[in-house]
């Protein structure tokens, strides 16, 4: 998923889209998941060269991504599509200089409480053995870019230092996340739940634990009947409520939590006993999955404002 929170920043990417062409190569790529150059010129009755120039544009704001695989004795440009959403903020009002950033490292969670099927990994090799959750507590987790299990919680401190004398007014989180189902299955909904200082501040559905492509950033290492790549999710709380890449889904907001540069703020992502789909978790670091990053955090914040003196 993109973000776009002006609309200056999104104008290259808005140009890319402003073609019946290159819409036509988005749904093609959308039903077949990956098509190589000369599937894809056939298909939309264009020359390669055409179709190379609308491919270049289209990579270029990372709607698309190629890569190239041997068959026989050359190689083929292989298409396919890096992003599962769009969105575009026409409502960011907040001040985009009074802002903190932090990324969060997949293994670098403060508390945990897991069950198998579990397991972590980092770039090069697996942590410990799978389903032992043991492992979860070993000292090798900080490097882990992988980390996956089918109930319980991981928890992760967010760091705040944010300037002295100000307060949190958003907070907005990104990661890639998908269930966790016994070997790999598309089509494997689990209700992930989000909480903030223990509260539940709302849940989104993983509609399943994909497998069918290798993660552009998986490691070649990786077993290719396990979970390759997931959804990017954008998780914001602010002062209108809590949203899902632009969707409400719970009425939470941040003056709930009354947050300020004095605050500590614990994140939790969990799938509960008592679910209604219980499908596991597993979250995708720089290493692996389809979108080169760890858990990334921005926060808000704005000037305290001074209490009103007591009129006498």
């Amino acid at each position: 998923m993109l973000h776009i929170t002006s609309l200056d920043d999104g104008v290259e990417i808005l140009k890319a889209l402003g073609s019946d062409i290159r819409i036509e190569i988005i749904k093609q790529l959308q039903q077949n998941k990956q098509m190589n150059m000369n599937e894809l010129a056939s298909q939309l009755n264009i020359t390669n060269g055409a179709l190379t120039s609308h491919i270049k544009k289209l990579e270029a704001c990372g709607i698309v991504t190629t890569s190239n695989e041997s068959i026989g004795h050359g190689n083929q440009k292989i298409c396919s599509l890096h992003l599962d959403k769009l969105l575009i903020d026409f409502d960011a009002n907040e001040d985009p200089q009074n802002i903190y950033t932090a990324d969060l490292k997949v293994g670098h969670y403060s508390d945990y409480k897991v069950y198998p099927t579990c397991g972590l990994a980092s770039s090069t090799a697996l942590i410990g053995e799978v389903d032992d959750v043991r492992y979860f507590s070993h000292p090798d987790r900080y490097n882990a870019d992988i980390l996956w299990f089918t109930k319980g919680y991981v928890e992760y401190e967010i760091p705040n230092f944010i300037p002295f004398s100000q307060k949190i007014t958003q907070i907005m989180i990104s990661a890639e996340l998908s269930s966790e189902a016994p070997g790999v299955n598309n089509v494997w909904p689990s209700d992930i739940c989000f909480y903030l200082n223990d509260v539940c501040i709302g849940s989104w559905t993983s509609p399943g634990d994909f497998g069918d492509i290798k993660g552009i950033f998986t490691p070649d290492w990786w077993f290719p009947n396990w979970n390759q790549y997931g959804l990017l999710k954008l998780l914001v709380i602010n002062k209108k409520g809590t949203f899902i890449d632009g969707l409400q889904i719970s009425d939470v907001t941040i003056t709930d939590f009354n947050l300020d540069y004095r605050s500590s703020m614990k994140f939790r992502m969990a799938v509960n006993d008592d679910a209604e789909h219980v499908g596991g978790l597993t979250i995708f670091g720089k290493t692996f999955g389809n979108y080169g990053q760890d858990i990334k955090v921005s926060i808000n914040y704005a000037p305290i404002e001074p209490e009103s003196a007591e009129t006498e």
